[in-house]
C-alpha cells in the first residue's frame, strides 16, 4: 500500500453543489437564494438564533418563576416505612444502604426521614436529614436519630 493508492471509505465524501453555473444547471441565477432581502445578500451574516423573521424562540418562552440552583433534593421517607422495614427485616439499625436496597430511595438520591405515620420499635436510624417531628418520634420509640455527613 502508498500513499498514490488511498482512496476516501464510501460514501464519505460528496461532489459540492455548483452555483452559479447557468440557468441550464438549476442553480444559476440567484444561486439558491432567493430574491432580494439580507440573506440574498453577499457578506450576510445572521446573529445567533435568528430564525429568518419568525419571533426566536428565546422570545416566545415564557419567562417567569425561578429555580434555584443551589437547591438540595431529598427523597422522603416516613416514619411508618421505617417501621414496616425494621419489622420485615427484623433490623435494630437501619442506614441508607437498607432504606436504598428495599426500594424506598434510589442509589444517588439523598434520604430524608419524615414523621408520617407511627414507629413502636427502637430502631436506630442513620440518614442524610430528619425532620422534627421524626427525630421526636424516633426518640420516643426508644431509638436514635444520626445525621450522615
Amino acid at each position: 500500500m502508498k500513499l498514490n493508492n488511498l482512496t476516501p471509505a464510501v460514501g464519505s465524501t460528496h461532489t459540492s453543489k455548483r452555483l452559479g453555473r447557468g440557468q441550464g444547471s438549476g442553480k444559476g441565477g440567484t444561486s439558491t437564494r432567493g430574491t432580494k432581502g439580507a440573506q440574498a445578500r453577499a457578506g450576510y451574516e445572521h446573529k445567533v438564533g435568528f430564525e429568518g423573521g419568525q419571533m426566536p424562540l428565546q422570545r416566545l418562552v415564557p419567562k417567569f418563576g425561578f429555580k434555584n440552583p443551589t437547591r438540595v433534593e431529598y427523597k422522603a421517607v416516613n416514619v411508618a416505612d421505617i417501621e414496616a422495614l425494621a419489622a420485615a427485616a427484623g433490623l435494630s439499625e437501619i442506614g441508607i444502604p437498607e432504606i436504598k436496597s428495599a426500594g424506598l430511595a434510589g442509589k444517588n438520591d439523598l434520604v430524608k426521614i419524615l414523621g408520617n405515620g407511627e414507629i413502636k420499635t427502637a430502631v436506630n436510624v442513620a440518614a442524610d436529614a430528619f425532620s422534627k417531628s421524626a427525630i421526636a418520634k424516633i426518640e420516643a420509640a426508644g431509638g436514635k436519630a444520626v445525621v450522615t455527613e
